[in-house]
């Protein structure tokens, strides 16, 4: 959806832009869709305040003050502002994602795309970048997320699609899904992944 991979068929349109290996198009697309990487990507070498203010700077034109006073307003939105100054080794990696999340909001997108956010976390950091995720949720902001939290899916997602080996397998509402599925491969994925 922001034209890291490319796609052999089919069409793909974001905000009715069509996604084709087109610079022109991958830039305005890029320019309003924000990404979230499941190892953070942050630069180790600038401070968390750093990373937030780049992409402003660079992409949007911001002045140096006015990134700041955004990075700044987003990581307070994130709960991690006193961490600011602060190398991206010295926070731990819930902390850290919390961070990539500011970092995407920062550029004021329409879409946040999310990829597996929260695998590379310890099972205690989960909860808050999942907290976060739903607060976003919650205030109306368009997500993609690729996920294995199915209780974070059924309470957060208007649709759940379900793909193996690259396909769709079966597309539904949450309680649809979750409740009713009706394709033997979801039965099996949600049989071994939600333990009764």
């Amino acid at each position: 959806m922001n034209g890291l991979e490319t796609f052999d068929s089919g069409e793909l349109l974001v905000e009715g832009v069509p996604i084709n290996g087109k610079s022109r198009n991958l830039d305005l697309i890029r320019r309003e869709v924000g990404m979230v990487f499941q190892h953070f990507n942050l630069f180790p070498h600038l401070t968390i305040l750093q990373n937030l203010m780049i992409a402003p700077m660079k992409v949007r034109g911001k002045s140096k003050a006015e990134a700041e006073a955004l990075a700044r307003h987003y990581l307070e939105r994130v709960k991690i502002s006193q961490h600011a100054d602060k190398l991206p080794s010295a926070i731990s990696g819930g902390q850290q994602q919390r961070v990539a999340i500011a970092r995407a909001l920062c550029m004021q997108p329409k879409v946040m795309l999310f990829d597996e956010p929260t695998s590379a976390l310890d099972p205690e950091m989960i909860k808050e970048v999942l907290d976060v995720m739903v607060e976003l949720a919650d205030e109306g902001m368009t997500m993609v997320c690729v996920t294995h939290e199915m209780g974070f899916a059924r309470s957060v997602a208007d649709e759940v699609i379900f793909m193996d080996a690259g396909q769709i397998v079966e597309r539904n509402a949450p309680d649809a899904f979750f409740l009713h599925p009706q394709h033997e491969r979801t039965r099996a994925f949600l049989q071994q992944i939600i333990r009764h």
